[in-house]
């Protein structure tokens, strides 16, 4: 597997069109059977994603949770922050020490992945409203430029329970299957593999986001090539549902309290 970031990618702005950027850069790059990732932040911008401060009139609940937290951890937490990242959200699963939150297309993440860098002119960036919807976007312009069968998956990065430090997820995807089904497989001693489900759209944006950097010299497309996804069933589930997911129940009934 080969993974070359794309070059030369300007600052976007609204309704730019990154398929379009993306086709004029890439070059020979690109090709079929390809999978390109984008990070959410170009796609939030080309989709004009960005937001004020003073957009939002602040609710009691929003007043509330930032009083909070700003006297759990000492710093004052903005109100108006705090109605973003409920107007941005389905479920509010930790109010305390930070704001875990389920966003309209299904993610959990905290801060309802609300950014506050790198957003010229605007104080916040929301994620796309639905990211899949934008990969089919940007993969039909792609096709629309002579790249066809090009898949593609729209990143985010974000940290993990029970590990320090974030890595790239996948939160949109178009053109392959979000995880491969490894069950009815055997390992090398013959036993048959009953619970493996491989995320191939978490792992390829964990493997893009090695390649685009952080901060001020980060690239947010990255072409992988020489991958493909085998010949195994594939799923389109990629979010748990509340009823299997066992740690969301179990935050439904955990209250965070600074004696603990």
């Amino acid at each position: 597997m080969e993974l070359t970031p794309v070059a030369g990618l300007p600052e976007i702005r609204p309704g730019d069109d990154i398929a379009d950027l993306v086709a004029d850069r890439a070059g020979d790059t690109l090709a079929e059977g390809d999978v390109l990732t984008v990070a959410s932040t170009i796609v939030s911008k080309a989709e004009g994603r960005t937001a004020d401060l003073d957009d939002y009139p602040v609710s009691g609940r929003a007043q509330e949770l930032a009083d909070r937290i700003g006297d759990l951890t000492g710093e004052e937490k903005d109100p108006r922050f705090a109605q973003a990242v409920l107007e941005e959200s389905t479920e509010l699963l930790i109010d305390a020490p930070f704001l875990l939150t389920e966003t309209r297309f299904g993610h959990i993440c905290v801060n309802a992945g609300i950014d506050r860098s790198n957003v010229p002119d605007h104080d916040l960036l929301l994620l796309p409203k639905r990211p899949t919807e934008s990969a089919e976007r940007i993969r039909s312009g792609l096709a629309d430029r002579g790249y066809e069968n090009v898949a593609v998956v729209v990143t985010d990065t974000c940290g993990r329970p029970f590990r320090h430090g974030q890595r790239g997820v996948a939160i949109g995807w178009d053109g392959l299957p979000a995880s491969r089904d490894w069950r009815g497989e055997r390992d090398r001693d013959g036993r048959e593999l009953g619970v493996t489900v491989q995320s191939v759209v978490d792992e390829l944006a964990a493997a893009a986001n090695l390649v685009t950097g952080e901060g001020a010299g980060g690239t947010p497309a990255v072409v992988v090539s020489d991958w493909t996804f085998g010949d195994l069933d594939g799923s389109d589930e990629l979010f748990r549902s509340v009823e299997d997911d066992l740690i969301r129940q179990a935050l439904r009934g955990w209250e965070w309290r600074a004696d603990e």
